[in-house]
């Protein structure tokens, strides 16, 4: 089987776009593929947190994504900080990454647009330390969102280039997307993907939302003046992102979805029941399973161990390709 790894920050309250743009994806190829997915915490505090919360996200979105369906026996599943080597692996590409590389990247310059010269270092290396998470697995896939294109192919770059410089090292990762619901929008702004932030909480349909929630959410999103219901993004943002939902929700395609419709209130009203539906299950096994908090502890100390075995050969290759002396 082909190995593909993703990560997640533990930042914010899972929404409707992690899930159906990520999470339902990793649901399905752990049983396809050779699967490892990780709770990035490392990731989270380019920017200050608060230490006990974050603490709490980390357990939470764990409990969050095994009731989603990620099964601990069958993937591995584990937290960044557990396994040291990420950090490790991380300086040692931060010595193969440019400056200029880096500089370019977009989510950088539009995190640090404000105040530049105040920002974290660590907002600015994040890359190099997400080319690390991916290189340590030899993950021949990676799924991400659109807006993480950018970082998979400098990982790509880094890795082609240290393995040119100081052989055969790492294994070159693709990207993978989605064909629907890849990135959902805001339902208050469409032309605005929807976010783990709490600026925008009427337009972000969360995991965890109670099924009422979900539904005024949905009956107040953001269409337009006119009246037709057609799939298109650009003149249409806000019909077109709830039909692109209501397509992922059922398994169809948006422009086929469309057809169905002649009116924007009955295209709402079926958005709503079909998202209430599709997350009820995931709240009820949540519920479960926070009743029993050192049940994931235990899953997360598994998911390391197997985790570390792996990253352990992988940083071993690479210290020796560029170098370092061994211990022993």
């Amino acid at each position: 089987m082909a190995r593909v790894l993703s990560g997640i920050q533990p930042t914010g309250d899972i929404h409707l776009g992690n899930y159906l743009g990520a999470v339902r994806g990793w649901v399905e190829d752990q049983h396809t593929q050779d699967s490892y997915f990780c709770v990035v915490d490392l990731h989270a505090i380019t920017v200050p947190r608060d230490p006990a919360e974050l603490r709490a996200k980390t357990l939470e979105l764990t409990l969050l994504l095994v009731a989603a369906g990620l099964d601990p026996e069958v993937c591995t599943l584990f937290v960044q900080s557990h396994v040291h080597q990420h950090a490790e692996l991380s300086w040692i590409l931060e010595c193969v990454a440019s400056m200029g590389e880096l500089r370019r990247m977009t989510q950088f310059k539009e995190k640090s647009s404000d105040a530049e010269e105040s920002a974290r270092v660590g907002l600015f290396t994040y890359p190099v330390l997400q080319a690390a998470d991916i290189l340590l697995y030899d993950a021949e896939r990676v799924p991400v969102g659109e807006d993480q294109r950018q970082h998979l192919e400098l990982c790509r770059d880094i890795a082609l280039r240290f393995n040119h410089r100081y052989g055969d090292t790492f294994v070159v990762p693709d990207a993978t997307l989605p064909k629907v619901g890849a990135r959902i929008m805001d339902l208050q702004r469409p032309t605005a993907k929807m976010s783990k932030s709490a600026d925008s909480p009427q337009g972000t349909v969360l995991v965890l939302d109670e099924p009422a929630v979900i539904e005024r959410k949905l009956k107040r999103a953001v269409t337009d003046t006119a009246t037709e219901v057609t799939f298109d993004p650009d003149k249409k943002p806000g019909v077109a992102n709830l039909l692109q939902i209501l397509a992922a929700a059922t398994g169809r395609q948006p422009a086929d979805v469309a057809e169905g419709y002649s009116q924007y209130g009955p295209l709402k009203a079926d958005t709503a029941a079909a998202v209430v539906e599709l997350l009820r299950p995931v709240r009820e096994r949540y519920a479960e399973l926070a009743s029993d908090p050192e049940a994931v502890r235990s899953t997360l100390r598994q998911g390391a161990e197997k985790a570390e075995a792996v990253a352990s050969g992988t940083l071993a290759r690479a210290r020796t390709a560029i170098g370092l002396l061994s211990r022993s």
